[in-house]
């Protein structure tokens, strides 16, 4: 019997669960979503690679993509009068742009390949189409998506900015 939230990328996406599953600094999208649920997602995202150095996301820009990463390092800065300010660094397992991506606000800080990075990109159209087609896993990741940024807002520790 097939499952309600059969994808044909199940098999593409065994890397992030990994790395999701793996992440010590925030346990969050690997308990509030699924296997089947991500799976699901997966026919829904687009895999790309950062090169080293290369920005994913520009300050003040208005793309509202959602990143999750499979493997690398992205380093967050913002930048003023001053020069750039470092906020963070966000590794495997995580995700960047839900600022952006729930706000439609322009992006608060570069977001920027430390080395080379797989990820994952979820479009906002993208994300109302699953809205439409799979309410319960949209539901499940806005609530995970919140849960991360509450996270993020309160964490005076790992000051990880909300792009």
């Amino acid at each position: 019997m097939t499952s309600q939230y059969a994808s044909p990328k199940k098999l593409e996406i065994a890397a992030l669960l990994e790395a999701i599953a793996s992440n010590p600094s925030d346990q969050t999208l690997g308990h509030m979503l699924t296997r089947p649920q991500w799976e699901v997602l997966s026919g829904y995202m687009q895999a790309s690679v950062l090169a080293p150095a290369q920005i994913l996301i520009s300050q003040g820009a208005e793309d509202r993509t959602l990143y999750f990463i499979e493997s690398g390092m992205l380093t967050v800065h913002f930048e003023d009068q001053s020069g750039k300010i470092r906020l963070a660094t966000v590794s495997g397992g995580s995700v960047v742009g839900e600022g952006g991506f729930f706000s439609y606000m322009a992006r608060s800080a570069t977001v920027q390949a430390g080395n080379a990075c797989k990820l994952w990109a979820l479009t906002p159209m993208r994300f109302s189409e699953l809205s439409n087609r799979h309410p319960t896993v949209a539901l499940a990741l806005a609530m995970a998506l919140g849960a991360i940024m509450a996270k993020r807002v309160v964490s005076n520790r790992r000051k990880i900015e909300i792009t």
